[in-house]
């Protein structure tokens, strides 16, 4: 896999039927390792061993409706009183992070109401902080550390 602009971390991976597995310690079970999931699992750890979030507050890969359409949002971190702090949209390296990229995560953010946006591909990371009143996103050099 790809050397990403991450610390560099340890995995638990499992070869199954010609096909290898990354262990994912939210999900607490195997899943198959592709592009996205790489960086996925990259951004996880970057988000506990760096950043301070506590693995009980993040929630991975779930659905979610918006106007009527079946989504699933990459990486969401909750606050304690069970409102989003942050929404992760992860791409594989080779996806060029664009303006549909910023849609993409925007119209997911219009049901979730995170006050934070983080848009990796693993090579690139571009951070937010919503700005709600006036209906925009501020681009940060980083993101928070976990505050309770």
């Amino acid at each position: 896999m790809q050397v990403l602009h991450f610390p560099k971390y340890t995995f638990r991976f499992k070869n199954s039927e010609n096909k290898v597995s990354i262990f994912d310690p939210i999900r607490k079970k195997f899943v198959i390792l592709q592009p996205e999931e790489w960086v996925r699992q990259h951004c996880i750890k970057f988000l506990i061993e760096e950043k301070g979030y506590p693995k009980s507050l993040i929630n991975i890969e779930k659905e979610l409706i918006i106007n009527s359409l079946r989504k699933r949002y990459d990486i969401v971190i909750f606050n304690s009183d069970r409102s989003i702090h942050l929404i992760v949209e992860c791409k594989a390296p080779k996806i060029t992070i664009n303006q549909n990229t910023f849609d993409q995560i925007a119209r997911y953010n219009l049901e979730l109401k995170a006050t934070y946006l983080m848009v990796t591909n693993g090579v690139n990371h571009y951070y937010c902080q919503m700005d709600f009143k006036n209906e925009r996103y501020n681009f940060l050099k980083d993101i928070p550390h976990y505050n309770p």
